[in-house]
């Protein structure tokens, strides 16, 4: 008897277990890197002469004009790093680095009123 109360009490928990479900995939809009962070798409785009950050909040381009903030990048055991400016819409950039394939990468982002956001970009 003590078996089946146990038998029915799992299934019972199996039946009201519920997956976790994410907003969806964070699929590349720009070709690059992407990782989501507090609710923000983050996409980190190699380009001649540094890296471009693109912010994407719930599917629409967020206002990248009052965030800053610095852009680490590992190359095997070279390390550089660069600010992250401005750009335009919701693009923040950092020059005078190279992002190789396989590089690691980690940009600390400041937004106005908000606690800082670290993003982690690993291959």
């Amino acid at each position: 008897m003590k078996r089946s109360y146990l038998s029915l009490a799992a299934a019972f928990a199996c039946a009201l277990s519920v997956p976790a479900l994410a907003h969806g995939d964070a699929k590349p809009l720009y070709g690059g890197v992407v990782q989501l962070v507090a609710d923000l798409q983050f996409e980190l785009v190699p380009q001649a002469g540094g890296a471009a950050l693109y912010v994407v909040d719930h599917g629409k381009p967020a206002d990248a004009s009052a965030m800053s903030g610095r852009l680490v990048v590992l190359n095997g055991t070279r390390k550089s790093e660069a600010a992250l400016k401005p750009a335009g819409g919701n693009k923040l950039e950092a020059a005078g680095l190279l992002v190789e394939k396989g590089a690691k990468a980690v940009a600390t982002v400041n937004r106005p009123g908000a606690a800082p956001l670290t993003v982690r970009f690993a291959p």
